[in-house]
């Protein structure tokens, strides 16, 4: 009996020896490719044996599902589907921003012991970034009864923590010791009446808090606190590996040993710009209970090359017309502040300074001007109602000759600066007087400025409803001295001379130029197409959605791409249809039948796209639609393009 617990116990040693010796690992491998055609062509069509197509020159070509045989005759076959694909890399194919990675976690038969836990853990390396996926757990028979074993000690632990504090008193002697020697509390037993702390202790000179610690087991009571207190360390002590749900992507119990064992990992992930491959590494660790037995070498990198269709995007520039017209114009307004009937500009008075600088800023700009050259600046001012609307007129006429003569002489001021600074660098005049040109000052009046009043009396906060409607009420009045006289009239009036008046008293400046060297009126010209080419650079980049904002109205090749690209089928179709049959045209056809389950008109279009470009004979090996028709009905065989 001894020797052969000896046998038992030596039994694993052994086996761990034997996996070091040989170096035993899990292993990476890629799918079967024939797992992997797409489930809507699988599912919808009618897999035909034949196929009747066309070859570039009319001619009808029968398609089979054939192999070569012994003698280099193609034969019928049915599909034969490989137990296991060798190769370390394989192109995936994107599609909507998404990719499936699909890849084998093969564990030979040695690493397997009912007694053992085998975790393993993928790495994948993307541009510059590594992440762990989840890892997958293989269990032994008897490795998960012995977690089981652990949970079960531990919950009878927990079943012998008291939680009711009452069990710790000794009822039943409490009850003899109260009917013996204080009947009176006794009786109380079967009385449904609340008796407070402070009368029971009156009654008979002891509190109930007292009777009841005098019965109390504080030795059982302490021990309970001990248990509580040894809740997490009795937890780590029967259950040395918890049994975990959360972030495994596998964890299954082996009940028997009967050859290597497979799980078919699927892991998506989501596509970046200059994201062109993904690697995956795997590593795993033999366990027994909490102990590591064994940890295996990191296998080879298996490696998965992204295809897209982004790569089919048409980069040619596109470009728009433009209509250059010969004369342009801009527009700005100032605050001017003037004294009351003065048409005086004071550069002092209340914020004209900042307002006259901004206008001088701009106006420098504009005559410094590369591309544009002044022809004339009009200058309209406007003034608030109060005084009569004739003078009201007047004044505002005056004060706009009043601006005009003061940015008269900025302009003024601004010529003979530019020509002293020529005069220092050069030594001599540079600018003849026409090579600045005068500019035309042209001042207005626009009168009372009753428009924007309206707007800012329906936008101030500060107004009651019923004072608002009392003012549009007064701008019945067509005559606008009455009507100012009946505003003056309302207790509001002195808030609108006070706060909204200073704000009427406005000149804008109209700024009149033409472009330099320009003569005719209009001129029609091409310009890069940005809001087009920023939906291509979108595209490049995977982000097909923000492709599609910006390409969706142009309904031209790369529309379709990005509709292609997202799924939306029908869109793309609608589009293509109309385009001209181009290589790339049709092979986005091929994957549109593909995808609807139309095999022989995808067919077509996928060898028409080959005839014209055999760069697609081997494109479509890297897309899933068009590899699948190629493997379905071995078209490489049965062509040469």
């Amino acid at each position: 009996m001894a020797v052969g617990l000896i046998l038992v116990s030596c039994a694993p040693s052994f086996r761990v020896r034997r996996l070091r010796e040989a170096q035993v690992s899990a292993q990476l491998s890629l799918s079967d490719e024939s797992r992997e055609l797409p489930a809507l062509e699988m599912e919808q069509a009618v897999v035909k044996d034949t196929m009747v197509v066309e070859d570039p020159e009319g001619n009808q070509v029968l398609i089979m599902r054939a192999v070569k045989d012994e003698n280099g005759e193609m034969v019928a076959h049915d599909e034969i589907q490989a137990a296991k694909v060798t190769a370390r890399f394989r192109h995936v194919a994107e599609r909507g921003g998404r990719v499936d990675l699909r890849f084998q976690i093969r564990v030979p038969q040695q690493m397997q012991d009912s007694r053992w836990q085998l975790r393993f853990f993928p790495d994948m390396f993307i541009l510059e970034d590594s992440l762990r996926l989840d890892p997958v757990i293989i269990t032994g028979r008897q490795y998960r009864q012995a977690q089981l074993r652990g949970y079960e000690q531990y919950e009878r632990f927990i079943r012998s923590i008291i939680t009711d504090s009452t069990l710790f008193v000794d009822r039943r002697s409490l009850e003899i010791f109260l009917e013996r020697n204080i009947p009176q509390i006794y009786r109380f037993k079967a009385d449904t009446a609340y008796v407070s702390e402070d009368q029971f202790q009156s009654m008979f000179g002891v509190t109930g808090r007292d009777a009841l610690a005098h019965y109390t087991n504080e030795f059982s009571k302490r021990m309970n606190e001990r248990r509580k207190a040894r809740r997490q360390q009795m937890y780590d002590k029967y259950v040395k590996v918890p049994i975990v749900k959360d972030g495994i992507r596998l964890d299954t119990v082996l009940q028997s040993v009967d050859g290597d064992f497979v799980y078919e990992y699927v892991q998506t992930i989501f596509t970046r710009p200059r994201l062109k491959k993904a690697d995956i590494v795997l590593s795993g660790d033999v366990y027994e209970g909490d102990r590591k037995l064994y940890s295996m070498n990191r296998s080879e990198p298996l490696t998965f090359y992204i295809s897209s269709l982004s790569s089919f995007v048409d980069p040619t520039e596109r470009y728009r017309m433009k209509i250059v017209e010969r004369r342009v114009s801009a527009q700005t307004a100032c605050y001017v502040d003037f004294h009351a009937g003065d048409d005086r500009v004071d550069p002092t008075l209340g914020n004209n300074r900042e307002e006259l600088f901004r206008i001088r800023e701009n106006l420098v700009d504009l005559l410094g001007n590369d591309a544009f050259e002044m022809d004339s600046i009009v200058i309209a001012a406007s003034a608030s109602p109060e005084g009569r609307e004739l003078a009201n007129l007047a004044l505002s006429r005056r004060r706009a000759a009043s601006v005009a003569a003061y940015f008269g002489g900025v302009v003024e001021h601004y010529r003979d600066s530019v020509r002293r600074i020529l005069d220092l660098e050069t030594g001599k005049p540079v600018f003849r007087e026409q090579d600045l040109p005068r500019i035309s000052f042209i001042s207005r009046s626009a009168g009372e400025n009753w428009a924007m009043l309206t707007r800012l009396v329906e936008g101030d906060s500060l107004l009651t409803e019923s004072q608002i409607r009392s003012y549009l009420a007064a701008l019945e009045i067509p005559d606008v001295d009455r009507r100012e006289e009946a505003l003056r009239n309302e207790p509001f009036y002195r808030h609108l001379r006070e706060q909204l008046y200073p704000r009427l008293r406005t000149v804008r400046f109209g700024f009149h130029l033409h472009r330099r060297g320009m003569v005719q009126d209009t001129v029609h010209t091409t310009e890069l197409d940005t809001v087009y080419m920023r939906g291509v650079q979108a595209l490049k980049e995977r982000d097909y959605q923000t492709a599609l904002t910006f390409l969706r109205p142009y309904r031209d090749y790369n529309t379709a791409i990005a509709y292609l690209s997202l799924d939306y089928n029908a869109s793309a179709r609608d589009i293509l249809k109309d385009l001209p049959l181009t290589p790339q045209v049709h092979y986005m056809l091929a994957i549109l039948d593909a995808r609807a389950g139309d095999h022989q008109q995808a067919v077509q279009h996928y060898l028409d796209a080959c005839s014209q470009d055999r760069s697609f004979v081997f494109r479509g090996n890297l897309d899933p639609e068009i590899s699948a028709l190629i493997r379905l009905y071995a078209l490489h065989d049965n062509n040469s393009f």
